[in-house]
């Protein structure tokens, strides 16, 4: 399979990460070491609508610019009933569950059987590359991702893109 790279997926991904970097709320209290002190307050956070992941899907950055240089962290709030089809990432992707269940697996072909469900509190490491996929089922997931950018989504399949195709 023939990965996708479209600049139109690229650009609206990395307006929509822009968008909620400069909407993150976050306190910069104090500086040691030329570095910033950064406040997360979950009931402050700034959610943006991620439509790269798919309708309803939220995403807030915490901390850096995924579509910069350097570390990043960001949470995405995936709704019930959402498939995330096979993808891959150019840089490692770190995910913990914060909230629900999240199915997921590695392959280039979407197999709901292959699917582990990771609940809050479990998590993984994806290398750079390495197909994937993810679903929700009947109640939404909450996950943080922490990697170093410049960070996106690649489809391996124009179908699975929501940003390509109204139906999932």
């Amino acid at each position: 399979m023939k990965v996708l790279t479209t600049h139109c997926v690229a650009a609206a991904m990395l307006a929509a990460f822009a968008a909620a970097a400069h909407a993150a709320n976050t306190a910069q209290d104090s500086k040691q070491g030329g570095k910033d002190f950064i406040s997360i307050k979950q009931s402050k956070l700034k959610w943006q609508d991620a439509p790269s992941i798919g309708p309803g899907a939220k995403i807030a950055i915490l901390e850096g610019d995924p579509k910069g240089g350097g570390p990043f962290t960001m949470r995405i709030k995936a709704p019930a009933n959402t498939k995330i089809g096979v993808h891959t990432h150019p840089t490692d992707e770190r995910v913990t569950v914060l909230d629900g269940t999240l199915y997921f697996a590695t392959g280039d072909k979407f197999d709901r059987k292959k699917a582990e469900a990771y609940n809050r509190g479990d998590g993984f490491v994806v290398p750079q590359g390495m197909p994937m996929f993810a679903y929700t089922k009947g109640k939404p997931a909450t996950l943080q991702l922490n990697g170093l950018g410049p960070w996106g989504i690649s489809y391996m399949d124009a179908k699975d893109d929501p940003m390509k195709s109204a139906t999932r």
